[in-house]
């Protein structure tokens, strides 16, 4: 498997977030996230760790920017901190924010690296959180002002755009099990978080047409492949229903299906009470490319006292399959059938992996952090990828998570999926020899 194999046009990259790398939490007229709110509360974040500093990469983005190119990537993913450009959420934007991303954005271009912005990475203002956040009403016309300002601004030097990252992920993980930030629980709390969600992706990305000459536009969704534990009829239903919920309820709506009511009810009990056909209309959008975040399948079994999904994650550890650090199956086989989920729909022309990645327990001995595990990792997943090309699937782009160790939300600094290494005290960045691999791969 060579570079080449993948096609002179494949986008090669690495994906990074504002929250998780720039730290720089109070400085330069940034408002308070929903993050570092969050933080702050006990026992959310592992061992009490903050993302204020995290990798510094607000002071250190040209040597940050300068990895990306050393190890042979040609494209950048970073995220806008909405709050350092509406320190509020909305209302007077903030120039020493928005001069920010004019820096990192002509260092790409500088470097000769392709930008590619995400609009929402999870990082919410905190003053729109104390209105509901996504579960308000509200959001969307604040998002709608934050994607405009942004398409207005920087719509010139960069044509790359993703609306929402992980729309399934920070809805149900912040606003339904309360162990991501806003850290609100409920199934209502959910769906109205979810129905904004829907909108929002595809109202920043109609905005992004209407105002950016030649945009590359997609969103990214996180997603697993469902296996039922066992051959049962409930197993198999609990998996319909897991699969409706992760890898259906964002995607169908953008491609004018609609919710995914018909496999079950209760999300036919949602679509009546909160959306309409004018919803449905609002929802819909034809996307340049469709971003696919995937890291792990989920096994699972029927479980009738877990609350309205009524299924249950049978982990891979306990399974005994190979597992990352963060106990994530490795099974690139289950990646090349995500992919094939996925291109299965006829509105999906161009399919993009916009983040994969692996956690490892990566040490630092000397100047030196071998990773081998890490390296077969890669090596596995992009063999899934190139199946999937070679089988006629219109795969154009491939994004690393990450470039760097950094605050990996409700894991803290524990969890290390860069591909350079980060001392957390010292700021100090070692390549790690998965980074050297890339850039052995990347140079062929």
């Amino acid at each position: 498997m060579n570079r080449t194999d993948f096609g002179d046009d494949f986008l090669w990259g690495v994906a990074t977030a504002a929250a998780q790398i720039e730290g720089a939490a109070n400085i330069g007229g940034k408002g308070p996230t929903i993050w570092d709110t969050f933080s702050k509360r006990p026992t959310k974040i592992r061992k009490g760790h903050k993302p204020d500093e995290a990798c510094d990469f607000y002071h250190r983005y040209q040597g940050d920017i300068a990895l990306v190119k050393t190890l042979g990537f040609k494209v950048f993913r970073f995220s806008i901190a909405w709050a350092r450009i509406f320190p509020l959420g909305t209302g007077m934007p903030n120039k020493e924010g928005i001069a920010f991303y004019h820096r990192i954005i002509d260092e790409c271009l500088r470097q000769d690296i392709l930008p590619m912005i995400t609009l929402y990475h999870w990082d919410l203002p905190e003053a729109l959180s104390q209105l509901g956040g996504w579960t308000a009403f509200g959001i969307n016309a604040s998002f709608n002002e934050y994607v405009l300002f942004c398409a207005k601004e920087y719509g010139d030097k960069v044509k790359h755009w993703i609306v929402i990252n992980e729309p399934f992920g920070f809805t149900s993980l912040g606003y339904m099990l309360g162990i991501h930030a806003p850290g609100a629980s409920g199934v209502g709390n959910f769906f109205d978080a979810a129905l904004h969600t829907a909108i929002a992706q595809a109202d920043g990305a109609k905005i992004l047409r209407a105002e950016v000459g030649q945009a590359v536009i997609g969103t990214a969704f996180s997603c697993s492949e469902i296996i039922p534990y066992t051959q049962s009829v409930q197993d198999h239903l609990a998996a319909k229903r897991m699969d409706t919920l992760m890898n259906r309820f964002f995607v169908e709506p953008v491609l004018g299906m609609g919710f995914p009511t018909a496999d079950w009810d209760v999300l036919e009990k949602f679509a009546i009470s909160h959306s309409t056909w004018r919803h449905q209309q609002r929802m819909t959008f034809d996307f340049d490319f469709i971003g696919l975040q995937n890291y792990f399948p989920l096994v699972v079994k029927y479980n009738a006292f877990i609350p309205v999904i009524q299924a249950w994650e049978v982990k891979a550890r306990s399974r005994k399959v190979p597992h990352t650090a963060m106990g994530w199956e490795i099974n690139a086989d289950s990646f090349y059938r995500i992919i094939k989920q996925f291109a299965a729909y006829p509105s999906i022309r161009n399919i993009m992996i916009t983040e994969n990645g692996a956690a490892f327990h990566d040490k630092l001995v000397g100047h030196q952090v071998k990773d081998q595990e890490r390296i077969e990792y890669f090596e596995k997943y992009l063999q899934a990828i190139l199946r999937a090309k070679q089988e006629g699937i219109n795969v154009t782009g491939y994004l690393a998570w990450t470039l760097m160790d950094n605050f990996e939300w409700a894991e803290g600094y524990q969890a290390r999926f860069g591909l350079v290494y980060n001392d957390f005290k010292t700021q100090q960045r070692t390549i790690k020899e998965s980074g050297y691999w890339w850039q052995k791969f990347l140079s062929k």
